[in-house]
């Protein structure tokens, strides 16, 4: 199956006035995480109806009709500060002038805030109570780290004005409402989409591909993408590949500083020749073609865009069950990916992946309702259920 994104948003958005947007990421690149590509082609998307602001203080995009504001970073470390001296420089650079503020960041500012990640307050505060709770809240008064986050997320999650709380999943709105219960109110789910649908590559595609990457000719490429590799599960992954037949070779798309410590695992467990760290990519597409499918057994991601970009290419997909990964609530076991109910076990991942590659037909069903359920999440939908938000806050009755 084939699906090509509708070039133009305009056609088929509800009608309305075009609105002056500032969207705030500090990193607005196509190499950054899924919360940096998730802003960025909505960007694209909503660029072709309204005019667009982009601040950051990283930026590697360009895109017709979106202006880009950089912002001084006067230091990286540490982060939190960083973090504390972005927000108040957007809300100086916005707080005039815009029809809508949206944010991708913890900023207290912002009509619209897009939460891409669990809140510090969740994975502070979870299950904690009496004395445990007590130690927690002396660790966090003693922290100016966690005392800057709280505080800039309890910013974030105010409704004392107008202002859209935008999830990425079904999960992620439990969570947040968990932590801070007076937004649930507040909350809209706003699922990731994908450019388009191109389907299983065919075998002169994959070849092409692979040769292009360094990757072996023949054989089975399992394919892993994530920039936090502990996180993303790329320990169990490695730990999997001993076990599987030596024609099996691992592709590592994501963050260069972490391929040292990964190279070293690999080396341990003595399958580093069949490991192959592809580093950070712009474009993404020519992996995708090169594997014959991807495995995320991520031990926590409130979506995994990754996933639904490789079904979107018709891979079979091996992912964490959804404690772990958001996505995979909308997910069917054994039709649109094989669901891994413990990410951790290195065991039941490598059985997983023999069945896979044994089961013709196994491979066949689920590449084709992958397909079928990446055409059904286009960004030029996801652009009009955002498009929506903004105009609900920017309507006369507000």
């Amino acid at each position: 199956m084939k699906t090509d994104e509708p070039s133009d948003m305009q056609d088929s958005a509800t009608p309305g006035r075009r609105l002056r947007i500032a969207v705030l990421n500090r990193q607005f690149s196509a190499t950054g995480g899924g919360a940096e590509r998730y802003s960025l082609a909505l960007v694209e998307q909503l660029a072709l109806r309204h005019e667009m602001h982009v601040f950051a203080q990283q930026i590697d995009h360009a895109w017709p009709g979106v202006t880009y504001h950089r912002v001084f970073q006067p230091f990286k470390r540490p982060r939190w500060l960083n973090q504390l001296w972005y927000a108040g420089a957007t809300w100086w650079a916005t707080r005039h002038g815009f029809d809508v503020v949206h944010s991708h960041e913890n900023t207290w500012h912002g009509t619209v805030q897009t939460v891409h990640v669990l809140p510090v307050r969740y994975n502070l505060f979870r299950d904690k109570a009496g004395v445990s709770l007590a130690l927690r809240w002396l660790k966090v008064m003693t922290s100016p780290r966690l005392l800057v986050y709280l505080g800039l997320e309890r910013g974030r999650m105010s409704l004392v004005k107008p202002r859209v709380i935008v999830v990425t999943s079904s999960s992620l709105t439990e969570q947040t409402a968990q932590a801070y219960p007076a937004c649930r109110s507040a909350i809209r789910v706003i699922s990731p989409g994908v450019a388009h649908v191109p389907g299983l590559a065919s075998a002169a595609q994959r070849l092409a591909a692979r040769k292009d990457l360094g990757l072996p000719a023949s054989g089975r490429c399992v394919l892993f993408v994530g920039n936090d590799y502990r996180k993303k599960g790329l320990v169990t992954l490695i730990e999997a590949l001993g076990q599987l037949p030596v024609d099996c070779f691992l592709a590592v798309v994501g963050n260069a500083s972490h391929i040292p410590e990964f190279q070293a695992l690999a080396s341990q467990r003595k399958v580093l020749p069949r490991v192959f760290f592809l580093g950070p990519r712009q474009a993404i597409d020519e992996v995708y073609t090169a594997a014959d499918c991807l495995v995320h057994p991520t031990l926590e991601d409130t979506f995994a865009m990754v996933v639904l970009e490789a079904m979107a290419h018709g891979l079979p997909v091996l992912v964490s069950q959804q404690k772990y990964c958001g996505i995979s609530g909308l997910l069917t076991h054994e039709l649109h990916a094989l669901l891994l109910e413990d990410p951790t076990q290195a065991n039941a991942l490598a059985a997983a992946l023999q069945r896979l590659f044994n089961d013709a037909d196994l491979r066949q069903r689920l590449s084709a309702s992958a397909t079928e359920f990446a055409s059904h999440h286009l960004w030029s939908n996801v652009a009009r259920q955002q498009d929506a938000v903004y105009t609900s806050l920017c309507s006369p009755s507000r």
